[in-house]
């Protein structure tokens, strides 16, 4: 079977950490430094279910309530990982303006979504709660998961369970096999 070409954007205010996850997904490392990034594109080959899958990460630049989402986020995207802060309150309501605004643009009802709460190690200085994390994905109908990119937790799941969600929304049915998540 050939792998099927999944293009994913991640996006989120700034400093959330969406370079980090995505990184640590393809590379396998954290990386500490911070350069706010203008966007990137990461490529990787991963499995699900027996099905090889490219994946093309966009890493998108951080938005804030102003932002104007490019088009090219809607056309050609198949998921959308949306990550906050678990310390950061601004970055928890950002990620709500974000996602009614790629409703708005992909003309959707529902698209496929992973709500992903990140920093999950920094859990002295948590400010919203999983509570707060799943309710919000509760009412879009999304996957909602913590993460840490830099102690490597849940992260490869972050696009595992993306992919199984652009398969559901494709009519596909997939075997859900995630012990990250929070339901």
């Amino acid at each position: 079977m050939p792998p099927k070409q999944r293009k994913i954007a991640i996006m989120g205010y700034r400093s959330v950490g969406k370079s980090s996850l995505s990184i640590q997904f393809v590379e396998g490392q954290f990386v500490d430094s911070y350069d706010p990034t203008i966007e990137n594109t990461f490529v990787k080959t991963t499995k699900v279910n027996n099905q090889e899958y490219d994946l093309k990460l966009v890493d998108t630049a951080g938005q804030d309530e102003y932002s104007i989402l490019p088009t090219q986020y809607s056309m050609d995207i198949h998921g959308y990982v949306l990550v906050y802060s678990i310390t950061s309150p601004k970055s928890f309501e950002i990620i709500q303006i974000i996602y009614d605004k790629l409703l708005d643009m992909t003309g959707k009802v529902h698209i496929p979504v992973v709500l992903v709460g990140n920093k999950k190690d920094l859990h002295m200085d948590r400010v919203v709660t999983q509570e707060e994390g799943r309710k919000l994905a509760n009412s879009w109908k999304a996957v909602f998961l913590e993460a840490s990119a830099k102690q490597n937790e849940c992260v490869a799941d972050i696009f595992h369970t993306m992919i199984m969600e652009i398969e559901k929304t494709n009519g596909n049915t997939v075997q859900e096999n995630n012990k990250c998540s929070i339901s």
